[in-house]
């Protein structure tokens, strides 16, 4: 209930006072659309785990590919109809409709961390017997309509990026020989890049978290699927990041929570790394000389 919307024309206006003032900074300004699926109406993070009851404003009609919760204090979703999957890839549609209305220059599509698209993919999540679920193939399909359904009208100069997660960690999940697969497919459906995750479709896996853990991901897709990728999670360093690409591991590096810790993080990697890059001019004093 609390999550930045795009599903409605009224959210445009509001949306392109930020990409403007992104623009005008000298950065691009990027949207990621997701669909939370059995996922949604939960809690913010810091609020603790558990569904959001109706008086506090979530909502009782969850949906998911199947209907098996994520865990015992999620909400239990309903099954999609066909009808409704449909109604979804136009929904997405509009959403990157908006999305250039909005101003923005890049599209993420979240096909991750056991969301609705990631609920598709996975055997774990979805146990559906029509054209969209069993074989990989079939598991992969609304994804790859969707993909399709934002390329309708996403200009094709601008980026289309979708992210992953390669495997869930699980017995019986999905993994990365079929990620690799559905990279593949990606690429001939026109994403640009897939930024590779991983895990978040089931609540009670260990993931073995160390720094770069999901690099070997991204090199894998990289070189077996022949899409663009980008690598993300736990790069918190200069060097570690400029490694990745160098070695040819993944195109880009993606970070989140370390900018976070250290907003101005580019500023000072750039320095560490030798690079040249304007400071805003309140900062300059600041800049290591």
């Amino acid at each position: 209930p609390h999550d930045l919307g795009i599903w409605d024309d009224e959210h445009v206006e509001f949306l392109r006072r930020i990409t403007t003032f992104v623009h005008t900074q000298g950065a691009v300004a990027g949207v990621q659309l997701a669909h939370a699926g059995r996922k949604a109406s939960t809690r913010r993070p810091w609020e603790g785990r558990g569904a959001v009851r109706l008086a506090e404003g979530g909502w009782s009609d969850v949906v998911a590919p199947s209907a098996i919760p994520f865990a015992e204090d999620f909400p239990e979703p309903r099954a999609l109809s066909r009808t409704e999957i449909d109604a979804l890839c136009d929904d997405f549609r509009n959403a990157a409709q908006r999305a250039i209305d909005a101003g923005f220059r890049v599209i993420e599509l979240h096909a991750a961390h056991g969301y609705l698209l990631h609920e598709f993919l996975s055997p774990l999540s979805n146990i559906r017997t029509d054209e969209y679920g069993g074989s990989l193939e079939n598991r992969a399909r609304f994804t790859l309509r969707v993909v399709d359904a934002i390329r309708e009208v996403w200009p094709a100069d601008k980026p289309l990026l979708v992210r992953v997660s390669a495997t869930d960690w699980a017995d019986g999940g999905w993994n990365v020989e079929e990620c690799v697969q559905l990279c593949r497919w990606l690429g001939e459906h026109d994403a640009d890049l897939v930024d590779c995750s991983s895990g978040g479709i089931a609540s009670d896996v260990r993931i073995p978290v160390s720094p770069g853990y999901q690099v070997p991901f991204a090199r894998r897709i990289r070189h077996e699927a022949g899409i663009a990728t980008g690598a993300v999670g736990m790069i918190t360093e200069a060097g570690q990041a400029e490694a990745v690409i160098a070695d040819g591991d993944a195109d880009m590096v993606f970070m989140a929570r370390e900018f976070l810790r250290q907003p101005h993080w580019p500023l000072l990697a750039a320095h560490e790394l030798g690079a040249t890059m304007a400071w805003p001019d309140q900062y300059d004093r600041a800049r290591p000389r």
